[in-house]
């Protein structure tokens, strides 16, 4: 019998925690996370898992709302801090990484997800901020581990270590993806089309915090909303305000009009809507009529059908706007996710597994949950394909997302979420 409780798992703890706060002090948004893949990489190639990195787990042409300039900047801060340029170059642009394990014996193959994005989140430098008072806060200003990111991919890694060293009483194989761009729901899409999700046997996902605090776990059977993420832009025609102002087309104008025509799309009767407009950029001087402006929103619906209304409607409502104001609009989709597609054999299974780390009373099975998550994208995928699949939330001490005060603790958070990954892994390829 493999030992997989927390006790059996502590002395990896130093190591989850090592790896944890090396990522937590150099956090990189979603595309542009080079410096965490070179960390992934590393360790998993020294472990002996077989690794794809970069465009060979990236399918182009399902990317949404990577940013060329900021991709550059990240690139060029990486040279800087000791990414080797070769290593660049091989990543073809892309971050993430897949990592793969034959144990040799036949049996299943079963893949896990870990997100390895970071927040555009100012991090608390002062106490009582544990990672401030240690010594390992953000070092790169606006952005932050605030979701927890840093510590999925630490229970990844260290997950990807006791299956190296338990490999001899495991049978089949394993591959664990380590996903770029989950905030923005961005690249779930991208690593789904590349195919890596599509002869899983069992698919599991993970997150820490949430709803559940320390010592407690909930899993999911389904849930989360569907979501798409949108980019509006309006292009207007200048003049001068005060003199000319009859040849002018206000795109600023055109930019509020929608965000106010929005807020009143009806919701439906079918389930539960969000509609969120983030932000509103526009103008060029006070004196001149604006020529652009631009809008960040998303939907998000119970079905994917109702999330689809919510979508059709802010596209209709664009293209009113736009000719009333006699402006140009243009809607691009930033990032899209669906609701959580699972099996009764795979909940059975992952709760199965959480009930003997957390205990019966501590654990509860769920089939809704708000807010949205990238994983479900590739779950969807997998479980389409004959997949067994469930998603996993376990506790933290401070389950209060992107604030600049987010934290979880190594021992008591992350120590039994990696015991319910590798009890589960017991379970399906024991």
């Amino acid at each position: 019998m493999i030992e997989s409780s927390t006790e059996a798992l502590e002395p990896y703890l130093e190591t989850m925690r090592n790896l944890r706060r090396t990522i937590h002090r150099r956090p990189e948004t979603g595309w542009t996370e080079f410096e965490t893949t070179r960390t992934v990489v590393d360790e998993l190639e020294a472990l002996g898992w077989r690794v794809r990195k970069g465009c060979e787990v990236i399918e182009p042409s399902a990317v949404r709302g990577r940013n060329e300039l900021e991709v550059k900047a990240a690139q060029e801060r990486a040279l800087a801090h000791g990414v080797p340029a070769g290593f660049l170059a091989e990543l073809g642009g892309f971050t993430g990484a897949a990592a793969d394990w034959d144990t040799g014996r036949e049996g299943p193959l079963t893949v896990l997800r870990f997100d390895i994005d970071c927040v555009s989140v100012e991090e608390s430098h002062a106490a009582p901020h544990v990672p401030a008072i240690e010594g390992f806060d953000s070092t790169i200003p606006g952005a932050m581990h605030a979701c927890g990111h840093d510590a999925h991919t630490a229970v990844g890694l260290t997950l990807a270590r006791w299956i190296r060293d338990n490999s001899a009483r495991l049978k089949g194989r394993f591959r664990l993806l380590f996903q770029p761009a989950e905030e923005g729901t961005r690249g779930g899409a991208a690593m789904s089309a590349a195919g890596l999700v599509d002869d899983a046997d069992y698919f599991f996902g993970s997150h820490v915090g949430m709803v559940c605090r320390s010592g407690s776990a909930v899993v999911l059977s389904g849930g989360f909303l569907a979501t798409t993420k949108i980019d509006l832009s309006f292009t207007g025609v200048a003049s001068h305000a005060g003199a000319e102002p009859e040849k002018g087309r206000s795109a600023l104008l055109a930019a509020a009009a929608t965000a106010l025509l929005i807020q009143g799309i009806p919701r439906h009767g079918a389930g539960d809507t969000r509609i969120s407009i983030g932000t509103l950029h526009a103008g060029e001087g006070r004196n001149v009529t604006p020529v652009h402006a631009a809008l960040q929103l998303e939907t998000r619906g119970e079905t994917h059908e109702v999330n689809a209304f919510l979508v059709e409607s802010v596209r209709r409502t664009v293209e009113g706007a736009a000719a009333a104001y006699g402006v140009e609009a243009r809607m691009d989709i930033a990032g899209e996710a669906t609701t959580l597609l699972t099996t009764p054999a795979g909940v059975n299974l992952l709760a199965e597994a959480a009930r003997e780390v957390f205990g019966t009373e501590s654990v509860e099975v769920r089939s809704s949950m708000t807010g949205s998550e990238d994983c479900t994208t590739l779950m969807r995928r997998a479980v389409e394909k004959g997949a067994d699949g469930a998603f996993l939330i376990y506790g933290c001490t401070k389950p209060f997302h992107h604030k600049p005060t987010f934290d979880v603790d190594e021992t008591t958070d992350l120590l039994p979420g990696l015991a319910v990954l590798a009890n589960v892994v017991c379970k399906t390829n024991g």
